[in-house]
């Protein structure tokens, strides 16, 4: 699960309970949909906010800790905000004996932030895989999906240079 540096500071966005009751409607308010249901959330909010799950409880009429055994199996959701950008780097075998760990190290260094934090800022989260099956590439990172392969630390830290210039 993904902490947040300084997570006292964060202040959170109100919940938008007209997106919320159009993903119900669009997922037939049918839990059943469950899953479906929080990745339309954690698509909107980048986390699933402890008031949108309160909302689907009541919604759907289901128990909170249905909706938290699936937020918490599965990688792809947070409990805890997350940055703007999600950096993942692949520490899988290929990627590891490449050099991973440094660039890792590297990206902690330049975000002030260590694996499964968030920048206080909100910009960055980084994160680590155990394989994202593009091997021959390594050592490789992804910023939102988008995969960089053939990296070593300096041009790790130019990749993520450029996602805060966009910033």
């Amino acid at each position: 699960m993904t902490t947040i540096k300084g997570e006292p500071q964060v202040k959170q966005e109100p919940i938008d309970t007209a997106y919320l009751d159009n993903v119900l409607e669009q997922n037939m308010q049918d839990p059943e949909n469950l899953i479906m249901i929080l990745q339309d959330i954690s698509a909107k909010y980048n986390y699933l906010p402890r008031e949108a799950l309160n909302y689907v409880v009541e919604r759907l009429n289901v128990p909170m800790s249905l909706i938290y055994s699936a937020a918490t199996f599965y990688k792809a959701f947070s409990l805890t905000p997350r940055g703007k950008y999600i950096i993942n780097v692949c520490l899988g075998t290929a990627c590891h004996v490449r050099g991973a760990g440094k660039i890792k190290e590297s990206l902690e260094e330049r975000l002030n932030i260590h694996e499964g934090e968030t920048t206080e800022d909100l910009k960055f989260t980084l994160e680590t895989v155990r394989c994202l099956g593009c091997c021959a590439l390594g050592p490789v990172i992804t910023v939102n999906e988008k995969a960089y392969g053939g990296l070593d630390r300096g041009k790790a830290l130019k990749v993520i240079e450029q996602y805060e210039r966009e910033a």
